[in-house]
């Protein structure tokens, strides 16, 4: 039945290749980054409100504790919400909370909105769907639950890719959880692994309004296209709006890229009157009397020192920024800048795969062993996936050795015995400094499917924080620290034998995983 897979790419219509805008670099520390405002917004912060997280369980502990101090809103996006214990766990955090709100004087001001992916969510009996319908049914008036649901999903493909397979075509991958004005940006989905041992990347945003408002208008814009989940669990779209795989695709991709466009172009203008009304009244002939009065009242912030760059890449609505903004830092990397780049899945683009063989800058790439790959041991056809990740591994190695590009460009496996491995994301270390100025996190894989099928997001954190900067490499070490150099020998060992079949089938199907 998975054979209709090798037909999905006759199905989808061909890619353009796009190029990054050339950007004019400014030449000191961290303002060099500050071309990025010209295709996102920029949200100054001080960098005491920024806490890089290490573990699973500290993920999980501080998800709890966020949803219980929540008095406005809860906000959700992500890949799917899994159906163990620790879930529920979170589920009942959220009900609590919510009887918490009704309780309360007057109407209940906290708002919940999850949004999550379609295919995903509904797989099995028991799954994302029944797992929040007992919210749906007790708050009606407070719970959202939006199932994003791919166009490029429809007609005769829909009807016969079979269920997980279906996953393949698209999906919604953003991971935003948010809490009033408290913002966790991660890889993360919500369920079991993700909160004990499947390691990944996480950081808090803490008291960041504008950055809070910015990532509950982009999950509620998305949530306004997608399917909205109903108290006997069946979906529906909202009114007057397009289906997105019975109504028109063209129409409904249009009417998504406007929306989303709408939310960081919107968000792009405010921050820039922002920064120049704040640009403005710290000048030397404005008003004495009127930062007296702010130092008064107790609102005076403290100059920011770290900026933060939402990444938004949603392919099939025609929206490239991600693409644009790394495609940008892998080419303007200058020579002895250090870039540490990770995936959990080893499958970058041929842009990407281009400028790091092609660029200056020299690059430690940490990707999962095959042990700690999350499809290892998996049934089926899914548990040939870490053999064509190693075969993706071993001809990428091969052509860095063609080139003679060993000592700058370098491999590095993530092992570690009984955990698997999903961190993603880069740090940029400056040419001279032993600190990363700049680090992305979020969803994206640096893989066709992120930038090319999914729906996906990270910031870009740019910071002169020497605190915030030693976090970072804190947090990059510790990751690093569980890896081993690859090497010719590497692909010598008898657990890396790739069969025949995989090798043949591998480039057919590496645009779906």
């Amino acid at each position: 039945r998975s054979s209709w897979l090798l037909l999905a790419p006759l199905l989808t219509p061909p890619v353009p290749v796009i190029t990054a805008p050339p950007c004019s670099l400014c030449p000191e520390g961290a303002h060099r980054f500050q071309w990025i405002r010209n295709l996102v917004p920029e949200f100054g912060i001080s960098s005491s409100h920024v806490k890089v997280l290490s573990s699973p369980a500290e993920f999980y502990e501080l998800l709890k504790v966020q949803i219980k101090a929540a008095k406005q809103r809860v906000v959700m996006a992500s890949l799917y919400l899994g159906t163990g214990l620790l879930e529920q766990e979170l589920v009942y955090c959220l009900e609590e909370t919510l009887e918490k709100s009704l309780q309360a004087k007057g109407s209940p001001n906290l708002r919940v909105s999850i949004l999550l992916d379609y295919t995903r969510g509904s797989r099995g009996r028991k799954n994302s769907r029944t797992m929040l319908i007992p919210l749906l049914q007790r708050f009606p008036e407070q719970v959202r639950v939006s199932l994003f649901h791919t166009p490029n999903l429809r007609g005769l493909l829909r009807l016969l890719i079979p269920e997980r397979f279906n996953e393949t075509i698209g999906l919604q991958h953003i991971k935003v959880y948010l809490f009033d004005d408290n913002v966790i940006l991660s890889g993360a989905n919500l369920s079991d692994l993700y909160f004990t041992n499947r390691q990944d990347r996480y950081v808090l945003l803490r008291d960041s309004p504008e950055i809070a408002d910015f990532f509950t208008e982009l999950v509620d814009t998305i949530g306004d296209v997608s399917l909205q989940l109903q108290q006997d669990d069946t979906v529906q779209m909202m009114e007057g709006m397009v289906h997105p795989y019975q109504g028109d695709k063209v129409a409904y991709c249009e009417i998504a890229n406007r929306r989303v466009m709408e939310v960081i172009n919107s968000a792009r203008t405010r921050q820039e009157l922002l920064h120049a009304k704040t640009f403005h009244s710290s000048q030397p002939g404005s008003s004495l009397l009127s930062q007296q009065g702010s130092q008064a009242s107790g609102s005076l912030k403290p100059e920011p020192d770290t900026w933060i760059y939402p990444l938004i890449q949603m392919k099939p609505f025609g929206i490239q920024i991600d693409e644009m903004v790394t495609e940008t830092l892998l080419t303007e990397a200058e020579r002895d800048a250090r870039i540490y780049l990770t995936t959990g899945y080893f499958n970058l683009t041929q842009a990407y795969m281009d400028l790091i063989l092609g660029t200056r800058a020299e690059y430690r790439i940490l990707l999962a062993s095959p042990e700690v790959n999350g499809f290892f041991g998996a049934k089926g056809v899914a548990g040939a996936i870490p053999a064509a990740y190693v075969y993706i591994e071993h001809q990428f190695y091969s052509e860095v050795c063609c080139l003679q590009q060993q000592e700058r460009v370098q491999l590095q496996e993530y092992s570690r015995a009984g955990w698997t491995f999903h961190a993603k994301g880069l740090w940029l270390y400056l040419a001279g400094s032993d600190l990363p100025c700049l680090t992305l996190i979020g969803s994206p894989n640096f893989g066709y499917r992120s930038v090319h099928r999914d729906l996906e997001a990270q910031v870009a954190i740019v910071t002169e924080n020497k605190a915030l900067q030693q976090q970072l490499r804190q947090e990059q070490e510790q990751l690093y620290h569980c890896s081993g150099v690859v090497s010719t020998s590497t692909f010598e060992q008898p657990n890396r034998y790739v069969k025949l079949w995989v090798k043949l089938v591998t480039p057919l199907i590496k645009n779906f995983f």
